[in-house]
C-alpha cells in the first residue's frame, strides 16, 4: 500500500485540485531529436553524461535538478551538458522515457 493509497483511507472524501495534478506534469519543451546519454570515467570515478537538448537552458537546468534530487547524487551543469556522478544509465533513461523525451545510450 503507498502513500495515496493510505491518504484515501484517511480522508475519502478529498479529490485533488487541478493545480495539485499540475504540478506534477512537467512543462520542459520536449524535442524530436534524441538526448545522447553516454557514460565516461574520469579521474578513475564513473559519470553519465546527458546532451543534445536544443530547448532552453533554463528547462535543461530544471531537468538536471530533478533528476539529481530522484537520484540522490551529485551532479553539475556545464557547457549544455548534464554531468551526474555515477553510472545511472538506465535509471536515467527510464526517468526521461516517461517524461516523454527519446533517448539514445552511448558508449557500452
Amino acid at each position: 500500500m503507498d502513500l495515496q493509497d493510505q491518504l484515501k483511507n484517511l480522508f475519502p472524501n478529498h479529490t485533488p485540485k487541478e493545480s495539485e495534478i499540475e504540478k506534477e506534469k512537467s512543462n520542459i519543451w520536449l524535442q524530436d531529436e534524441p538526448i545522447i546519454c553516454k557514460y565516461e570515467k574520469r579521474k578513475g570515478k564513473p559519470i553519465t553524461i546527458l546532451e543534445g537538448y536544443t530547448g532552453a537552458t533554463s528547462d535543461f537546468k530544471q531537468l538536471a535538478k530533478e533528476l539529481k534530487t530522484k537520484l540522490s547524487v551529485g551532479g553539475s551543469f556545464k557547457d549544455d551538458k548534464i554531468i551526474i556522478q555515477g553510472d545511472y544509465r538506465d535509471k536515467i533513461m527510464a526517468m526521461l522515457i516517461e517524461k516523454g523525451f527519446k533517448v539514445k545510450r552511448v558508449g557500452g
